[in-house]
């Protein structure tokens, strides 16, 4: 039995293996054929694809060449374009140029001609003001005008500085003479009496000065020497002729200012070795210039405004002492006020401590049960009379 079953299970196994045979020779033949097909396929497709590609080769060369023919086309015409706007602009650049240039020029000969009458002018003004220089000589040559001309300069530095009320003009400092100095500037006097008068004349000894500038232009000592003497000279005579005629105290004070008009006048008086300090000793008068001379005002200015607030201040002293005992009277009427007040606040502090009590009753009131009250007393120091009668619940 059991070799019966071996032997099947041979047929058996033969018989599978045959069949497994017969798989695999059909499964190659299939596959052999499968790559003969693949094969083919793959040569058609070359072949396909061959004759695409060339095909598209030929119309890309054709469309290249009809867009090349195009861009040089329009190479061209862009060229051509470009040629005609620059000769376009070429000209406009001519045309503005050439009106540019005309312009200029024109403008530039207007602009030097202008100057060339701005010149003219000029040269026409020169010789007006050479003209008005010689009539200046003219005019300070003569000894009047001159002194018109410091009096002039003089007037322009009081009012610069000064109040009208401050100071005179042509005004006689010494009693019973007729002599009358150009200014006066009016000082306070002592125990409130009348002012007390500064005399100020101008003097311009402009011949020694300017015999003098012309030895010193030349170089020539001895000539030099001799202006600078005549100079100082001319100048203590005036000091001399103003301390007389026009210095008097008590009516005016005890010296005067002899004013120089010119810098350089004044400049060569104190140049002179002891001649200023020599006339202020002898004949009382101070030689001032136009800068030394404004200085001085203006101290005298801020002296009158010292005297002025000294004198407003006593004014103040005594508005101050007024103050001062109304303010005690004041501080009785506010010590009053403030005790009325005070009885004015014991007052409501009662009244609120009533109110209290007052509201103490009331709150009793409202919770008893709901029954008439009457003859409800508040206070002992309430009269028996007053009640506080509530409404029916």
């Amino acid at each position: 039995m059991v070799e019966i079953l071996l032997v099947l299970t041979l047929i058996a196994a033969i018989s599978t293996a045959g069949l497994l045979a017969v798989h695999l020779t059909r499964a190659r033949s299939a596959e052999r054929e499968a790559r003969e097909e693949l094969s083919r396929g793959l040569a058609t497709f070359s072949q396909t694809l061959s004759s695409q590609m060339g095909a598209t080769a030929t119309v890309q060369n054709a469309q290249f060449e009809t867009l090349r023919g195009a861009v040089e086309q329009r190479l061209e015409r862009i060229q051509q374009d470009n040629a005609a706007k620059l000769e376009q602009m070429r000209q406009t650049v001519d045309e503005k140029l050439q009106s540019t240039l005309e312009k200029r020029l024109s403008e530039s000969f207007r602009q030097v001609s202008e100057r060339l009458e701005l010149v003219h002018k000029g040269l026409g003004e020169m010789q007006t003001l050479a003209a008005g220089v010689g009539d200046l000589k003219r005019v300070l040559s003569n000894v009047k005008t001159r002194g018109v001309f410091g009096e002039t300069q003089l007037a322009a530095l009081l009012e610069q500085v000064m109040a009208p009320e401050q100071y005179e003009k042509n005004v006689a400092t010494r009693p019973g003479s007729n002599a009358r100095v150009e200014f006066a500037i009016k000082l306070p006097g002592r125990d409130g009496s009348g002012p007390v008068l500064l005399p100020i004349d101008a003097k311009f000894p402009i011949e020694d000065y300017q015999r003098l500038q012309a030895a010193q232009e030349a170089g020539d000592k001895a000539a030099l020497e001799m202006a600078e003497k005549a100079l100082e000279t001319r100048v203590k005579l005036e000091a001399k002729a103003i301390a007389e005629k026009y210095v008097e105290p008590p009516h005016t004070t005890d010296f005067a200012l002899l004013y120089l008009p010119f810098e350089g006048l004044f400049g060569e008086v104190l140049r002179r070795p002891g001649l200023f300090d020599h006339i202020q000793r002898q004949f009382r008068v101070t030689i001032c210039g136009p800068t030394n001379l404004l200085a001085y005002l203006n101290s005298l200015q801020m002296g009158f405004r010292t005297l002025a607030i000294q004198q407003r201040s006593s004014e103040v002293w005594k508005v101050l002492g007024t103050v001062k005992s109304e303010f005690g009277k004041f501080a009785e009427v506010l010590a009053n006020t403030k005790r009325q007040l005070q009885t004015v606040a014991n007052t409501i502090d009662q009244a609120e401590v009533r109110t209290r009590q007052i509201e103490r009753k009331l709150k009793d009131v409202e919770v008893m049960p709901g029954a008439e009250q009457e003859n409800l007393q508040l206070e002992e120091d309430r009269p028996s009379g007053d009640l506080v009668r509530l409404p029916k619940a």
